[in-house]
This record gives C-alpha cells, sequence and structure tokens, in this order.
C-alpha cells in the first residue's frame, strides 16, 4: 500500500506562490517515481488576508497544522504591511505554538560557478548548520521603559534552559552521526563575553558528546571567528550547532558562500511533531508574475520535506536532480530574471531530471 502524507500547502505573497508551484511539481514527480503521494491542503495566510481581514493566523489554524504531517511555505512579506507583522503573526507564531524547537539549514554548493569565494568547489562547501530555533533573545523577554523619552531604556534577554540547550545538542549530535561524513559537531557561541549562556552551551556540548557519542569529534568556535572561516575555510564544518541569534546570522553568511538565497533552502523542525520547509529568500513582491524568480531553493526544501517524512530516497533523488540541473548548462545564473529559463521551465527541468 502506497503512503500518503498530509501536507499543509502555504504558499503565501509575492512569488511565493510561483516557486511553491514548481516545488510541487518536483516532488509530486519523486513521489510518483517512489510510491507515495501528497495530499496538499491549502491556506491562504499571507499579506492579502491580512489586508482584507485583519488576521494573520488563528488559533485554529495551529490546531488544523497538527493534523498535518508537514508544512510547506512558499514565502511571507507584502509591501503593504509593516515588517514584523507578517513574519511575526505567521512564521514565528507556528514555530513557537508547534514547538518546532530546531531550525535545519544544509549549506551545499551545487555547481563551482556560483560561490563568491576563490577557489572553493562543492567539495569545500557541504555543511549544515542546526540552529535552536524556540529560545534565545527570540523569545522576547524584556521590555521598554520611559519609550519616547530621553531616558529610555530596553532589555532583550537571552534565555536558555538546560533542557531546551540538551534536545537541541541531542538532535545535532543525532544528525552528525547519520550524516556520517566528517563526524564532527562545531559549537558556535560567544562563552568568553557571554558567559552564562555560553558556559551552558559548552557544558551541554561536552558532557554530551562525552557520554553517548564518543565517535562524533567536539568542536568549538566563537560566533565571531566562525564568520571568518566561514568565508576562508568553509570546508572546514561538516555540522553547526548554534543558538538562535548566531544561527539566524550565520545562516545568511552561509546562503551567500553556496552561491545565494536562490538556492537556500532551511526547515523548522519539530522531530515529535510537524515540521515546516521553506526558502530563505523573501517574497520577492517586485518579480511576482513575471516568471523569472528562482525556484531552485523552494524545490531544495520541498526535497528537504520529503527527507523528514522519511522518503529519503526520493529526497536524496530531488538532490541528484537539482544538481544536475544547475550544471546542465541551461541554467545561466541564480538571479532572477538572468537564469536563462522562466521560473515554470526550470520547474520542468528539475522534474524532467528525476
Amino acid at each position: 500500500m502506497k503512503n500518503t502524507y498530509s501536507i499543509a500547502l502555504l504558499p503565501g505573497d509575492g512569488t511565493g506562490p510561483e516557486v511553491t508551484r514548481e516545488a510541487v511539481k518536483v516532488i509530486d514527480a519523486a513521489a510518483s517515481k517512489f510510491g507515495f503521494t501528497l495530499d496538499y491542503t491549502p491556506y491562504d495566510f499571507g499579506g492579502e488576508r491580512y489586508l482584507k481581514t485583519g488576521e494573520t493566523l488563528p488559533d485554529s489554524a495551529i490546531e488544523e497544522f497538527r493534523k498535518h504531517q508537514a508544512i510547506y511555505l512558499g514565502a511571507i512579506g507584502h509591501p503593504d504591511v509593516k515588517p514584523g507583522i507578517l513574519e511575526c503573526g505567521i512564521l514565528l507564531k507556528t514555530r513557537f505554538e508547534l514547538d518546532q524547537y530546531i531550525n535545519l539549514r544544509p549549506v551545499k554548493l551545487y555547481r563551482q560557478d556560483d560561490c563568491p569565494l576563490k577557489d572553493k568547489t562543492p567539495e569545500d562547501v557541504d555543511f549544515v548548520v542546526i540552529r535552536e530555533n524556540t529560545g534565545g533573545i527570540y523569545t522576547g523577554l524584556g521590555g521598554v521603559v520611559q519609550q519616547g523619552t530621553p531616558l529610555e531604556v530596553a532589555t532583550q534577554v537571552m534565555l536558555y534552559s538546560r533542557p531546551v540547550v540538551d534536545r537541541c545538542m541531542k538532535y545535532a549530535y543525532e544528525y552528525a552521526r547519520r550524516r556520517n561524513r566528517k563526524k564532527m559537531l562545531t559549537l558556535v557561541h560567544k562563552c568568553n563575553v557571554l558567559t552564562h549562556c555560553g558556559d551552558l552551551w559548552v557544558r551541554a556540548h561536552k558532557e554530551m558528546g562525552d557520554r553517548d557519542y564518543p565517535d562524533i569529534r567536539q568542536d568549538y568556535n566563537h560566533v565571531d571567528a566562525c564568520t571568518m572561516w566561514l568565508v576562508k575555510q568553509p570546508e572546514w564544518y561538516d555540522v553547526i550547532v548554534t543558538e538562535n541569534l548566531f544561527g539566524d546570522i550565520i545562516t545568511d553568511l552561509a546562503a551567500i558562500v553556496q552561491g545565494g538565497l536562490g538556492v537556500a533552502a532551511g526547515g523548522n523542525i519539530n522531530p515529535e511533531g510537524v515540521s515546516m520547509f521553506e526558502c530563505m529568500g523573501g517574497s520577492a513582491p517586485k518579480y511576482t508574475g513575471k516568471n523569472i524568480i528562482n525556484p531552485i531553493a523552494a524545490i531544495a526544501a520541498g526535497g528537504m520535506m520529503l527527507d523528514t517524512l522519511g522518503e529519503t530516497d526520493a529526497a536524496a533523488a530531488v538532490d541528484r536532480a537539482v544538481t544536475a540541473a544547475l550544471n546542465s548548462g541551461k541554467i545561466k545564473s541564480l538571479a532572477a530574471g538572468r537564469m536563462g529559463l522562466g521560473t515554470s521551465e526550470v520547474g520542468d527541468l528539475v522534474a524532467s531530471t528525476l
């Protein structure tokens, strides 16, 4: 009997529906080839709905999401909606309510010409960043007093408990073991200055590694050093684990190293629940409807979703198809409007390569 997976589909804003269409095209082709089906339920949450109703994401939607096995997101962001409203009301609410405590960011260079670093090859740029996704400074603990006065004071606190750190660390160690490449886990923090939270992460890293993962080599970088080495020698890395804010910063740097946001895909993972997958680029409203936006990141996010659902062979096939398409000579650039193919043609190319 075929496996059938229930997917909540949120195309979102701007070019989100366009890249989502191509991702669905490719992962449906993979599903057909590998003998399973994907059952999509579409949702219209995003800027247009907010402008019409004032609603971002009702609590009832979260309950509906819980009934699905995964969420696939196109893009969120509307030029007529103040920044932060949709991001907090939809993205962060989903992450926190569904306890998607891992942000998973594979960093892979598909073809050498796309890397801005001199002489770096696909063999050099192939690592994963695991970012703690629901704690830290993004929890919003803090406040403002005397706002708008010369004496205004604002605080925002980095908050971590040992259970929150441990569950992220366990996922990272398990991922490094399953990935089975260099079998090294690099903790990125700033323990020389953030002596309380930093020390917690350092001790959790060492204690868990010593006790449960003697086969995984332990490594550590201060976050500022990490930004330097990601540029100079990205080949040093295998799996990076880090807290929320630092992970948010270094994954954007990593995206450029792999060729840009057009190929950067990510997952918001709850290993015991419902996970959400998305491309890292924004909604790019100026390109809406022009059939020129790059869908590769969206397709790669779909492949990540298949892997998390347990369809590892299909996920690997999507990854190979993306690599083959980008190295076919038919896609001239990763930049919108300069690819040499339209959005739908890129999707067709990847799907046919499967």
